[in-house]
């Protein structure tokens, strides 16, 4: 094997060691061991059996915390229970289901955290055979995805000598989305065709549903309100009504990644998101494009969750290609960090917030996601 195959043997197995168990001294425990040092070297100089007692009363302390903390970390099933997303600046609450295999042994004082996370969950006790759930609460400040990967243990029972932690490989992401609460509004088409307004998104979204298809099994993102219930009972799962959509009601958002990312670019994407709630609000069918894909049109709370998870994917690039209408322009609004015009769109907009126009139908509060 070259050396550089050894060095990277050499690394793995350490990154597994380190992962297995980390041991730091606290305070109380650095001074414990320097007493012990001190302890010993008088035993040693002066040979008094008293000296030794306590030497070893103390080195017997410290082998009993190591044992014991050992066993406060084993046999420990974690299950992370995250949440359909997040908007940012709410706060976040995850779950760890917590169950501890072991016979005899309880649980005690175990930390729970995990890297890029604020906050940290905890365990005072959890005895042997049984489970818990405890929780962690976060704020996250900008959109994206945040990965989740390691989860990490830590205590430092029994006598607070030493921190023991021990990490757990558990998988993850949790998707930030962006705020949907500017006050925007949905331009007219031009040459005076602007869509009817309606009172409710309930009165809106039944004129949107066209012609009557068919059923289906219900899919993710699926209108509740579309569901077949007398059918659904007969059948033991959810049926769901398919109606025929009339694309040209559809409202476009175009978003330009074209940019320098920073605050301006995080303005524009919640323009584009609270332009998508207003538009789920009113009952309103609506699509999403950017330079890197498109969000088919559609209705409902699913599409919106569709178009909040790729707004919160979006990236910004001085490089990035100019986006382009995936339909009549005359249908299509487009999100800019500039504002400039482009000949056909509806109307060319820069990051928000944007007032209110007479006769509007005011701003909506962040979408909270389904569970």
């Amino acid at each position: 094997m070259s050396v550089s195959g050894l060095i990277r043997k050499a690394r793995e197995t350490w990154r597994r060691l380190r992962a297995w168990r980390r041991i730091s001294f606290t305070t109380g425990g650095t001074l414990f061991c320097v007493g012990a040092v001190a302890v010993g070297a008088a035993a040693a100089t002066t040979g008094n059996n008293l000296l030794y007692l306590l030497l070893g009363s103390m080195l017997g302390l410290i082998a009993l915390s190591g044992w014991l903390s050992e066993r406060t970390l084993r046999a420990l099933v974690i299950e992370r229970r995250l949440p359909r997303a997040v908007t940012v600046g709410k706060p976040v609450r995850i779950g760890y289901h917590v169950h501890n295999h072991k016979r005899r042994f309880p649980t005690l004082t175990v930390h729970l955290f995990e890297p890029g996370l604020s906050e940290g969950a905890f365990i005072a006790r959890l005895d042997a055979g049984e489970s818990t759930t405890v929780r962690s609460e976060n704020v996250f400040v900008r959109r994206g995805v945040h990965h989740l990967e390691v989860l990490t243990l830590s205590t430092t029972f029994p006598f607070g000598l030493f921190k023991k932690e021990r990490d757990v490989p558990l998988a993850g992401e949790l998707v930030i989305w962006p705020r949907t609460n500017q006050p925007v509004h949905i331009p007219s088409p031009p040459g005076g065709r602007r869509q009817p307004q309606v009172e409710t998104a309930m009165a809106s979204a039944a004129g949107t549903r066209g012609e009557y298809r068919g059923l289906h099994e219900y899919r993710v993102g699926d209108d509740p309100r579309d569901i077949h219930w007398r059918l659904s009972a007969h059948r033991g799962e959810p049926i769901v009504r398919e109606y025929e959509q009339d694309a040209a009601e559809a409202l476009w958002i175009c978003l330009e990644t074209r940019g320098t990312p920073g605050d301006r670019a995080e303005a524009a994407v919640e323009t584009a998101a609270s332009l998508a709630s207003k538009a789920y609000h009113t009952g309103k069918r609506f699509g999403l494009s950017t330079p890197n894909g498109i969000v088919d049109a559609g209705a409902g709370v699913g599409q919106l969750e569709r178009v909040l998870d790729a707004l919160a994917r979006v990236d910004f690039s001085p490089d990035e290609r100019r986006v382009q209408a995936p339909d009549d322009p005359a249908r299509c609004v487009l999100i800019s960090l500039t504002g400039g015009t482009r000949d056909g769109f509806i109307e060319c907009l820069g990051p928000g917030p944007w007032s209110e126009p007479p006769g509007g139908l005011g701003q909506f509060p962040d979408v909270e996601p389904r569970s």
